[in-house]
């Protein structure tokens, strides 16, 4: 049996990291990312690095369902769907809020339901959240449950703007909004996953020293407090993150689906405490 792993958002930043540690663990590696220059020159990186898996390049906008449909046939051709490390996204500096939902929300449940007949005995997903829903223990209510439930629907975004209203325009409330529905997905799917044998969890990475992660604090300023005052008093790695993504995708983790990974230095415990005080 030939075993294939897919890692999105696999040019740089967490997303190669994760892709590092998966191509010890399946023969084919596919790399995802909508920038063709970038996502070559990881497969190329990788493929010198190791004797492991064979890796290739897969370019494509995951907000794109016939592309998503083209990577799922392409995964069918070359084997048995083994690990997905989907950690493609975009944070608030980078877009507006409905491009925020349609990328980390919409595509993650394109993804998924690209994948969901691939999946077999022994696959195991791992969806990239965020500590941001934590850190203020946001929470739906029934009507916004109802919605980011939905993310396939034609008319997601506006019935997301009809339940949160203008709020949800600001692009730091729309990312804590878009990752906490990858919380509410992950969980639903697992139960869809389960009679297949499969499994499929979430990690939450905190501020993580990547490029992206660097953008964001270079015009966030608070995020410089917010690490400061964690726990280990300094920003992850992106290694550190893939760490844990590795175990979930393991064997190891066979019993574990349907939860979350906080990975964020103990900086959400920093503040929680600071609230309890």
């Amino acid at each position: 049996m030939t075993t294939v792993g897919i890692a999105t958002g696999a040019g740089r930043g967490m997303g190669l990291a994760c892709a590092r540690r998966m191509t010890g663990t399946v023969d084919t590696l596919l790399l995802v990312d909508r920038d063709e220059e970038t996502v070559t020159e990881a497969a190329k990186e990788l493929t010198a690095a190791d004797g492991g898996a064979a890796v290739e390049p897969f370019v494509l906008d995951v907000t794109d369902r016939d592309g998503m449909a083209r990577l799922a046939a392409r995964t069918a051709e070359l084997g048995t769907l083994r690990a997905v490390a989907h950690a493609a996204g975009i944070s608030p500096t980078m877009a507006d809020w409905r491009s925020i939902f349609a990328v980390d929300l919409v595509g993650t449940a394109l993804l998924a339901e690209a994948l969901r007949p691939l999946a077999t005995e022994g696959t195991a997903m791992v969806c990239f959240a965020s500590m941001a829903p934590l850190l203020g223990n946001l929470e739906a209510d029934p009507a916004v449950a109802a919605v980011l439930d939905d993310p396939l629907d034609d008319a997601f975004l506006d019935r997301l703007h009809d339940v949160l209203g203008p709020a949800v325009e600001d692009p730091g409330t729309a990312y804590a909004w878009a990752k906490h529905g990858v919380h509410r997905f992950v969980r639903r799917e697992a139960l869809r996953l389960g009679p297949l044998g499969a499994r499929i969890c979430s990690v939450s990475p905190g501020v993580i020293d990547t490029p992206q992660g660097r953008q964001e604090a270079a015009k966030q300023p608070a995020m410089d407090a917010l690490v400061r005052g964690s726990a280990t008093g300094r920003p992850g790695h992106a290694e550190e993150v893939a760490a844990g993504v590795a175990f979930l995708l393991s064997a190891e983790a066979s019993f574990v689906t349907g939860i979350d990974l906080l990975i964020d230095g103990g900086a959400c415990a920093a503040v929680r405490g600071q609230a309890g005080r």
